[in-house]
C-alpha cells in the first residue's frame, strides 16, 4: 500500500467508534456522518506525520466538530430532524434539521443509545454533553477532554459530574413506590403501543382522567376525557405515538416521553393509585416541556 492507502485503512478502522461518539453527542446519524467525514478530510490534509496517536487525535477532532455543531444549534435554538408525529398533528420541529435523514438508521440509533437518554442528553449544555459522553460513554480521560471543551481537567470533571447528575435525576418516591409506579406506567405504555383495549382497561382506574395541552390534540377535541372506557378508546386511536415512547423520570416520578428520532415532542405525566393509572396529562406546550425535569430511570 502507498501512504494514502495506509492512512485511509487506519481511518476506516476507527470509523465505527468515531461514528458512535458523534451519534451520542449529536443525536443524529446524518450529522454524525458529516462530523466523521470532516475528521477524515482534516486527517488527509494533516497527513500521518503530524499525528502521533491516531485514535486520540481523531477522537479530539470529532469531538471538537460536534461541540461546534452543538453550540451553533444552541444559538439557533434548532434541533436535528426527527420523525413527524404519526397522526397528522403539528410537529414544531419539522424541517429543523438535516434533510434526508434515514428513518431506519435513526431508529437504530435510538435503540442503541436509548430514547430517554437521547431526550435527556439534548437538555445538557454543549460542553456538558461532550464531557459526559466522552468520559462516561467512552472512558476518555479528563486530561484529554479538557482541551476539547476549553477547561482544566478539574473543570472538565465537574462538567461530566453535573451532566451525570442531570441524566440520573432524583426520584421523588421511595424505592418500593417508585418500582410499583414504574410497573404501572410500563404496562400502560405497552398496552398503548399494542392498541390493546382490554389491557388498557385493566391498567386504567375506572374514574381515570386524561388532560392535555391544546397543542397535543387535533382542533375541536376535548382537552379533558373521563372514565376508563372513554380514555382507553381514545388511547387506542392516538396510541400510534406510543411507539415513539419511553418511560423516564418526569419531575422525579415515572412518566412517559414521546420522542420520534429521540427528539422530545410530548410528555405524559402519569398519576398512579392502587396499582392503576388514576390520570395522566399530555404536555405539549414548549414552555411547559422545557420546565419539566427529565431523567433516565435506572435499568
Amino acid at each position: 500500500m502507498d501512504r494514502d492507502e495506509v492512512l485511509a485503512a487506519r481511518f476506516e478502522a476507527e470509523r465505527g467508534r468515531l461514528r458512535a461518539v458523534a451519534q451520542r453527542m449529536l443525536g443524529s446519524t446524518g450529522e454524525a456522518e458529516e462530523a466523521v467525514q470532516e475528521a477524515w478530510l482534516r486527517l488527509d490534509r494533516a497527513g500521518p506525520d503530524e499525528v502521533d496517536n491516531l485514535p486520540g487525535w481523531l477522537t479530539t477532532v470529532v469531538s471538537r466538530i460536534c461541540l461546534d455543531v452543538l453550540r451553533a444549534r444552541a444559538v439557533r435554538r434548532e434541533e436535528p430532524a426527527g420523525d413527524a408525529l404519526p397522526d397528522g398533528l403539528p410537529d414544531p420541529a419539522a424541517g429543523a434539521g438535516a434533510e434526508g435523514a434515514d428513518p431506519e438508521r435513526e431508529a437504530l440509533l435510538v435503540d442503541s443509545v436509548g430514547r430517554a437518554l437521547l431526550v435527556v442528553l439534548d437538555r445538557l449544555g454543549p460542553a456538558e454533553r461532550v464531557a459526559f459522553v466522552l468520559h462516561d460513554g467512552f472512558a476518555v480521560p479528563f486530561e484529554q477532554i479538557a482541551p476539547i471543551v476549553g477547561r482544566s481537567p478539574v473543570a472538565a470533571k465537574k462538567l461530566a459530574s453535573r451532566a451525570r447528575q442531570r441524566v440520573r435525576g432524583a426520584a421523588a418516591l421511595p424505592p418500593e413506590r417508585l418500582a410499583g409506579h414504574r410497573r404501572v406506567v410500563e404496562a400502560f405504555l405497552s398496552a398503548a403501543r399494542g392498541g390493546d383495549l382490554a389491557a388498557l382497561l385493566a391498567v386504567l382506574a375506572p374514574d381515570v382522567v386524561r388532560r392535555a395541552d391544546p397543542a397535543a390534540l387535533p382542533a375541536g377535541r376535548s382537552l379533558v376525557a373521563r372514565g376508563a372506557e372513554t380514555v382507553a378508546r381514545e388511547t387506542t386511536v392516538f396510541g400510534r405515538r406510543a411507539r415513539f415512547g419511553a418511560v423516564a423520570l418526569v419531575d422525579g416520578v415515572p412518566g412517559i416521553v414521546i420522542a420520534p428520532g429521540g427528539r422530545l415532542r410530548l410528555v405524559l405525566r402519569v398519576a398512579v393509585a392502587d396499582g392503576r393509572v388514576a390520570g395522566y396529562e399530555v404536555v405539549a406546550d414548549p414552555a411547559r416541556l422545557a420546565a419539566l425535569e427529565l431523567a433516565v430511570l435506572p435499568e
